[in-house]
Order: C-alpha cells, then structure tokens, then sequence
C-alpha cells in the first residue's frame, strides 16, 4: 500500500499544457540549506532543544526533529544548517526557520540567510513496463543499467541537469533538481522516450 502512495501521480485538474503527458511527478523530499551567521555550541543545542541528538563520534551535528512540517535539521557549529524531509518548497522553508526559532531562544544571535534548496526529489509512475536493456542500448550515452548492483537504470539528463532512475515496473525517481520546473521538464523530456521502450 505505501509503495503505491509513493509514487502516485495525480491527473486529476493537470494543466497538459505543463504536463502534456497527463503525469505530474509527487515531491518525496526537499534538502536545503540555511546560514544562521553564529557559531554553535552543540552540546548545548543538544541538551537544550527537544527531539535533539548529539553523538559527535558518528556526526559532527546536532540532529533535530519537528513533527509540522515533518523534517529533520543537521545543525552544525558553523552556524550552517541542513533541513531535509519536506515535500514542498513553501515547507522547507516553514521548517527552517522554525528551526532557527529553536535555537535563537536558546540564546543565540540567529539570523536567518541563504536559504537555497539544494536537491528536490520526486518520483512518478508511468502506468507501464520499460525494456531497460533496450533503453540502456538506445541511450548509452546518458545512461547505465547493471543490475545485479542496483536494480535501476541511472539516466543522467543534461538539459536540465537531472538524474533519473528508472525501473523495469514504469516507476521512475528524479534528482538533483534546485527548481519544481526542472523536475517536470525532466520527466516531460524522458516520457516519450520511456514510451518508446514500453514492454508489450
């Protein structure tokens, strides 16, 4: 059931001048990063911010979770911090600055920069079986398929510059986007080819 939900892809109310293909990849997770200009001191966070974990001998960066929206930071003693776990831009963005709420009122002089958003991933499924042999031959150029290491075929697009996996069931996994668009014009860009290969 939850393999299912992962990869839905809503049609309903799809604008097909966007989406010509009537699919509209779902956003699985957002990384950003976020500057808050003050030195850190972790072990403090750590004791002081709920939900926080702390084991400098595995990671050097405090860990905190929130529940809305659900994410997680890794705030380190440089003052950077990563925010992952959002499914939209407006909700990374949300999560982190209610992470910067958090330790600003453990008494730090937080200011909230550089907010960027790093890697958005998104998953899609195209309703049909691909050939990867057959796509991997056709398109050797951008892509590799060995697998008895990883089950996908990798597709490394140029024009936006997305990676792609793509699996033998007609699901597919985009990454490496920083803007929503390039994760559709990736996907609007593969889709014919993906038909081409389509198992009869």
């Amino acid at each position: 059931m939850e393999q299912k939900e992962e990869y839905a892809s809503t049609t309903e109310g799809v604008d097909l001048n966007k989406h010509p293909s009537g699919l509209v990849p779902t956003i699985q997770n957002i990384v950003a990063t976020v500057n808050l200009c003050c030195r850190l001191d972790l072990k403090a966070i750590a004791l002081g911010a709920r939900n926080a974990e702390y084991n400098p001998k595995r990671f050097a960066a405090v860990i905190i979770r929130i529940r809305k929206p659900r994410t997680t930071a890794l705030i380190f003693a440089s003052g950077k911090m990563v925010v992952t776990g959002a499914k939209s831009e407006e909700d990374s963005k949300m999560a982190a600055k209610k992470y910067s709420i958090i330790i600003r009122r453990l008494g730090y002089p937080v200011r909230f920069t550089e907010f960027k958003i790093q890697n958005i991933v998104s998953s899609c499924d195209t309703r049909f079986s691909i050939r990867l042999e057959g796509l991997v031959f056709g398109h050797s150029n951008y892509s590799s398929y060995e697998p008895e290491l990883f089950p996908g075929l990798i597709y490394r697009m140029v024009k936006p510059k997305i990676v792609l996996l793509v699996f033998v069931s007609g699901k597919v996994v985009l990454t490496g986007a920083k803007h929503r668009e390039e994760i559709y014009q990736a996907f609007e860009n593969i889709y014919p080819v993906l038909k081409q290969y389509r198992k009869t």
